[in-house]
Formats: C-alpha cells, sequence, structure tokens
C-alpha cells in the first residue's frame, strides 16, 4: 500500500522535466515518501544549488527541511522507485530495486544540462529489505566523499542536501536517522539492464536502452551500430573512471552491477575508503570476506561487469545469438586495455613523465613495488615525489628511511625527468595538480560521523569539506587533516553499507 499524505502547496524550488517518469510507464513503481517527524536542515550544498540552476536562498529553513527530508513534495515531484536487477558478488539477484530510494524528479539547469533529484533514506517502497530509512553516519560519508571526489575531478553523484529526521533507527545500536538529497546524471545502472533481460522482455531492454542513449549519448542516435556504439561508449567511461579511482587509491567496496551508473559515474557509497599504507590488496568493506573487491581488482570487476551488460543487450545487437556474441566480443575485449592506456597515461603524470620512453613502465612498476614493500602512505607517497621533482629529494628519501633500493630507484627517476624538455620547478607545479596533498582520511570521516551522531552538531564535518575543497594546494588551516591515521586505525579499520 502507498503511503499518502497531502502536500500544502510547498514552493516551487524545483523545474522539473521527468523523462523517465513519462516515458518509461513499467520500469518503476509510483511511490510516495515517509514523512519526516521533525526535520531540521544540517546540510546544504550551496555551490552544487548554484550549478542546478537553483536558489534555495528563496525558500525559509523549515521549508527546505521539509522539501529535503520529504515531508513536503515540490510541485511538479513524481516520486518513484526503479526497479533493477543485479550480480551482487558474483550472484544474480533478478529484484533489488530502490529499496529506499526514491527519485522524485529530474531538473534541466541553465546550460541545459539533466540531472535526477533522489531522496535516499525516504522510508520503505516495494522493493525495500528493510525499514528504507538511512542512518545520518552513512549519509554524511556519501555527502564527504561526494564532494571529496568532485574536488579530485572524479565523476560522481553529489549530496546537494541533508536533514535529519527526528526520529531513530536500529541498526547494530538506535541511530539518527536522515535523508540524502542526491545528485546523479541518472540512477540507470547495469542492473536496471539486467532486470528486463532476466526475464525476456526483450522489448523493455530496447526501449530503456533507446532511452538512455537519447539521454546521456545522443551523437549515437542514427549510427547504424547504434546499440554496439552505446555498449563502447559506457566501456569507455568505465575505463576512465576505474582509472582515475585508481590513481587516487580510492576502493569502492561494493562494485555490483546495481552499482555501476550507465552515466560513468561514482554511485552508490556505501563500504568505500581510500586508502593510506599502499597495498594492492586492501579490502575495507565488512562483507567483502574474500576480497572480491579489492583495490587491485577493480579493473577486472569493471570488466566482468561491462560483460553482463553486454549479456543484456545481446538481443539488440543481432537476432541470431552466436553473430551477437561475435560482435560484442571487440568492444569487451578492448576494455583492459583502454583502461590500462588511461591508467597508464595518469600515472605518467602523477610520475612527471610523458610515459613514451621504453623504459617508463618498469619505472612506474617499481615505484609501486617499492611503496608496497615499505608501506608508504599512496597520497603522501606521491605527494613527496612531487615535491621532489623540484630538485631537492632529501624528504623523499627520509619517507623510506635511506633504503637503498629507494635510493636508487630515486635517482633513475630523477635522471629519466632530466630527459624531459620542462624545468624541475614546472614539473613540480604539473605534478602538484595530479597528486593531492588531502584525500577524505578515513578517520577524519569517522570523526566528522561521531561529532554529528554523539555530539549533534555539523561543524567538524563542514570543516572537513572545507578542507576538501581544493585538494591540490597545501593550506597550513587545513594540516591536521591532511595527516595519515593515529597508529593502529588502519590494522582493524572495516567500513559498512548502512542498510
Amino acid at each position: 500500500m502507498q503511503n499518502h499524505h497531502e502536500d500544502p502547496s510547498p514552493p516551487a524550488l524545483f523545474n522539473f522535466d521527468n523523462t523517465f517518469a513519462k516515458e518509461l510507464a513499467g520500469f518503476y513503481v509510483p511511490w510516495r515518501t515517509e514523512p519526516a517527524p521533525k526535520p531540521e536542515l544540517v546540510y546544504l550544498n550551496d555551490d552544487l544549488a548554484r550549478e542546478l540552476s537553483l536558489n534555495p536562498q528563496a525558500v525559509d529553513r523549515p521549508t527546505l527541511a521539509s522539501l529535503f527530508s520529504g515531508k513536503q513534495l515540490p510541485p511538479g515531484a513524481q516520486p518513484i522507485a526503479q526497479a533493477y536487477g543485479g550480480h551482487q558478488f558474483g550472484h544474480f539477484n533478478p529484484q533489488l530495486g530502490d529499496g529506499r530510494a526514491l527519485i522524485i524528479g529530474e531538473i534541466l539547469n541553465r546550460r541545459g544540462e539533466r540531472w535526477d533529484i533522489a531522496l535516499k533514506g525516504s522510508g520503505r517502497t516495494p522493493f525495500s529489505n528493510g525499514d528504507g530509512k538511512a542512518a545520518l553516519g552513512q549519509m554524511i560519508r556519501e555527502v564527504v566523499l561526494g564532494e571529496a571526489m568532485t574536488a579530485l575531478g572524479v565523476p560522481t553523484t553529489r549530496g546537494l542536501a541533508l536533514a535529519t529526521t527526528g526520529e531513530w533507527i536500529l541498526r547494530t545500536t538506535p541511530l539518527p536517522g536522515a535523508v540524502l538529497t542526491r545528485v546523479a546524471g541518472s540512477h540507470i545502472r547495469v542492473g536496471t539492464f539486467e532486470f528486463y533481460a532476466a526475464r525476456g522482455e526483450h522489448d523493455k531492454v530496447r526501449q530503456l536502452a533507446d532511452y538512455t542513449i537519447r539521454r546521456h549519448f545522443p551523437t549515437l542516435t542514427g549510427s547504424g551500430t547504434v546499440y554496439l556504439d552505446f555498449l563502447q561508449q559506457v566501456c569507455d567511461r568505465q575505463a576512465d573512471l576505474i582509472a582515475r579511482w585508481m590513481s587516487l587509491g580510492f576502493i569502492h567496496g561494493v562494485m555490483n552491477t546495481d552499482n555501476m551508473s550507465i552515466a560513468g559515474e561514482t554511485i552508490d557509497y556505501g563500504p568505500c575508503a581510500f586508502m593510506e599504507s599502499y597495498q594492492p590488496g586492501a579490502v575495507f568493506s565488512y562483507i567483502d570476506y574474500r576480497g572480491r573487491y579489492a583495490y587491485r581488482n577493480q579493473p577486472a570487476i569493471a570488466h566482468w561487469n561491462l560483460a553482463r551488460l553486454a549479456e543484456a543487450l545481446l538481443s539488440l545487437f543481432d537476432p541470431d545469438t552466436q553473430r551477437a556474441l561475435d560482435r560484442v566480443k571487440p568492444v569487451l575485449d578492448r576494455f583492459p586495455r583502454d583502461y590500462e592506456n588511461r591508467w597508464r597515461q595518469l600515472m605518467a603524470r602523477k610520475l612527471g613523465i610523458d610515459g613514451r620512453e621504453p623504459g617508463d613502465e618498469q619505472l612506474l612498476k617499481d615505484w609501486l613495488s617499492l611503496m608496497e614493500r615499505h608501506a608508504i602512505d599512496f597520497t603522501l607517497g606521491w605527494r613527496q615525489l612531487t615535491q621532489a621533482a623540484g630538485g631537492n629529494t632529501d624528504h623523499l628519501r627520509q619517507q623510506f628511511g635511506g633504503a637503498d633500493d629507494a635510493n636508487a630507484w630515486i635517482e633513475r627517476w630523477a635522471a629519466r625527468c632530466r630527459q624531459e624538455q620542462t624545468t624541475g620547478e614546472d614539473r613540480a607545479k604539473a605534478m602538484a595538480r595530479v597528486n593531492p596533498w588531502i584525500i577524505p582520511r578515513n578517520h577524519q570521516v569517522e570523526e566528522a560521523i561521531r561529532v554529528a551522531t554523539e555530539d549533534n552538531t555539523m561543524d567538524y564535518c563542514h570543516t572537513l569539506l572545507s578542507a576538501l575543497a581544493n585538494p591540490w594546494e597545501e593550506n597550513e588551516e587545513f594540516a591536521a587533516f591532511a595527516k595519515p591515521a593515529p597508529p593502529g586505525f588502519t590494522e582493524n579499520y572495516q567500513t559498512f553499507c548502512g542498510t
């Protein structure tokens, strides 16, 4: 049964243009939010609001709290719970869907860019296995990680607003409830296609593909190989996205196919984390017992997920299954090479070289092996390398304790840098634009969550967000936020999905 409540004409904050709801009837369930008993707005992303051409300053704060908690729905909203399936840890679940999220509509900003506006934690839907609610802490994690990734240049969903609900929700302990207003290019996932393909509803697969192409890949319209081109474009976006993750030490934690966005955005920040000491096998998710989604496995998992998308689209490539497989195989076979090329480009920039010399690949491999062997902090290691590019390698050598293998590598790297047609100063400046001095350190994220949950203030979170807003230039005001975790923190650190 739907949960109906009246909306006493709230102001028109959003100018909705809801194409998914209008064009894809049968791909979702119309639903309503569960009204929060005592909503309070605790975070508003003013920068994102401007990008979306919104003017929340024209609306009083209590009304904003009602709108962003789902207590009221803005005019033009069409709240829907999307249907999707997905492979979770390699096993197919034919029906997942939006269990605790509702897309309330789409908006166009002044540049004509289309965005989904969704409420996460607004109550149970027909796809729920739990209470459909969200805890404040997990939503803070999503806000912080989304803003950090934006500043780092990684495509991502973002938090527009965060409202507490005035109720307690039960996880392992009672926690304050909250609703996140999430903005995404769309919420269409690999699992969305799998949902209909698994049911043999190939007309719906085609309908969804046509809609997705119009929305995200309009230049493909009219191509004689439009569906293969569509798959290739999705592969290209994922190759770039995962390469960016890997270059920054980001671990998504739960790369199920229902958590892979067709738009190429990082989505569903659950048990995610940034590496500290470089460990290719690093896993932080408490449910990833076997390390399926470990840091080093992310490119291969992306490839696996894209193969599941290709399977779901197979009927669109050719009525004959074997011919369809023959046509899709070259696209999938390209992914590892395309990813590797993109990753190597990023890593060469991080090393301060062009990456085209015969020994460059080995230089990179040896640097990564060196960091792993000495348990060097991934972010600080690259930043120290950046500073050494100016000519003074003392601090970099000290980071490795003056070890002979490190000194030998530093000499090789310095000699390779001298072959470049740039000065050391210019090289250091260029490297500083790709090697951040600050990331959302896990202990800092946890502290922001603790302070908000236990002390009922978002002050620490706001300061952390300010620190992360410019990750490339060192700022003494925020130096404490750039330091590694205290000894012993990372050994047993785990992250959770929040449901």
